[in-house]
């Protein structure tokens, strides 16, 4: 009898195993079929946001500087509802003020952040179904004098003008509005 109920418990943690080890999968439920990104460049020491594709309805803007780190702050610009159409933004000034836009700053950064420091920023926009994107902060401050000025750093996907996003967006990326295809 010991043995009958220690063969149960065995195979019963070997169905439950096997049954979480089935049901795991790599890609997260609601992550889009395609990478998504956001377009980032500097020009004359501002920091200049291209969505790709015009957002409608933007209701609040995050720029997280180094996400996940204990050097981690963010910036929030705000909108009243029905909110805002959001394609181009300028959203920073190189020693940390903000530029004019569209949207008016609810939680700025700290008066003595330096925003060039960053490693990283997360991008997210929120109003219209939108997802986040990730660029590398030293990459757009040292090559964005190397592109033109319609040319924006689109995260992994590099350096891309109006016509590389038009002819690449739904097929090899989707902008941060562009609803998901896949």
């Amino acid at each position: 009898m010991v043995d009958i109920a220690r063969w149960l418990r065995v195979a019963c943690a070997a169905l439950l195993v096997a049954t979480v080890t089935a049901a795991c999968d790599t890609k997260a439920q609601f992550a889009p079929s395609l990478p998504v990104a956001a377009g980032f460049r500097v020009d004359d020491g501002v920091l200049k946001l291209w969505t790709g594709t015009p957002c409608d309805g933007v209701i609040r803007l995050t720029l997280i500087f180094d996400s996940g780190t204990q050097q981690s702050t963010e910036q929030v610009w705000t909108a009243p509802k029905p909110g805002v159409e959001l394609e181009r933004m300028d959203l920073l000034s190189t020693p940390g003020g903000s530029s004019d836009g569209p949207l008016q700053v609810q939680k700025p950064l700290p008066a003595d952040y330096d925003w060039t420091k960053a490693d990283s920023l997360n991008f997210a926009v929120d109003g219209p179904k939108a997802f986040g994107a990730r660029v590398d902060v030293p990459r757009v401050l040292s090559e964005s004098a190397e592109h033109p000025s319609g040319s924006y750093l689109f995260g992994e996907r590099g350096w891309m003008d109006a016509s590389d996003v038009r002819r690449e967006n739904k097929k090899s990326f989707l902008t941060v509005c562009t609803p998901d295809p896949g």
